[in-house]
């Protein structure tokens, strides 16, 4: 179907099923000619709410990418407290699997995936990124690479053990054990990781040094990381994302660069 949202030439195919819950639904943003890549997209919402369609995410991402001839995925999962992090995880596992199987058939290549999440999502994509075979065991192959846009929960352990927001609480629960588990610092394996671009807002108190430490780590195993710190808020860096300007042709330049 055609979507008025999105600027021709990109057809909209909604709510097609990866898996059997309702919420295992995503959208794929088709070019009419497709160039090859695919980048797949995990919105945010603090792990109790939000969604694939919400227009300030998606519109000015899938307008921009499928311009330049990208698939642009937009994936649903299932929320706190339905299921737990770690679980929600399994489940863009299983759609970038899906994505992977299905890209042929939207003249895309499965073996040019660009995995992207923002807040909640970062945190998702990050905790995948830090230890790809947990995806391969859910049937995706390897990515390109994996865009994280904004997260502060990615030393889930030390985030915990500070002072923090009550969202937390609601997905991390109290056992510090379930902490490590859905933590990408401490799930990080020493080999495995696609290049990993860490986008953090300057005005947060805690997604940059998050970021830091991750990269710190990272590098003893000489994984690819590369950290931009960006003078935007939270919702800023999410929205403003494919809207025209140094920011969008920046990302995208650095997701030509890993394909």
């Amino acid at each position: 179907a055609a979507a008025s949202s999105v600027p021709a030439p990109a057809r909209v195919l909604r709510n097609l099923a990866y898996g059997s819950d309702p919420r295992h639904r995503l959208d794929a943003y088709v070019p009419a000619r497709p160039a090859g890549p695919v980048l797949l997209m995990v919105h945010g919402g603090a792990w109790t709410m939000g969604d694939k369609a919400m227009p300030a995410m998606i519109q000015p991402k899938a307008a921009y990418w499928t311009q330049q001839g990208y698939v642009v995925v937009s994936v649903n999962y299932r929320l706190v407290p339905q299921v737990r992090p770690h679980e929600q995880a399994e489940d863009v596992a299983q759609a970038l699997a899906f994505v992977q199987r299905e890209a042929a058939s939207w003249g895309a290549d499965a073996r040019q995936v660009v995995l992207m999440g923002h807040s909640a999502g970062g945190h998702l994509v990050a905790l995948l990124h830090a230890n790809p075979a947990e995806a391969q065991r859910l049937g995706a192959r390897p990515w390109k690479g994996t865009v994280v846009l904004d997260s502060a929960a990615l030393d889930v352990v030390s985030l915990m053990r500070a002072p923090h927001p009550r969202l937390y609480d609601r997905a991390f629960g109290a056992d510090a054990s379930y902490w490590e588990r859905v933590s990408p610092f401490h799930a990080m394996q020493p080999k495995g990781p696609p290049p990993v671009l860490f986008i953090c807002s300057q005005q947060r108190a805690d997604a940059c040094p998050q970021a830091d430490a991750y990269e710190r780590k990272a590098s003893e195993f000489k994984h690819r990381v590369t950290i931009w710190m960006q003078d935007k808020d939270h919702t800023q860096i999410n929205r403003q994302l494919g809207q025209p300007g140094v920011y969008t042709d920046s990302v995208a330049r650095w997701i030509s660069s890993i394909l």
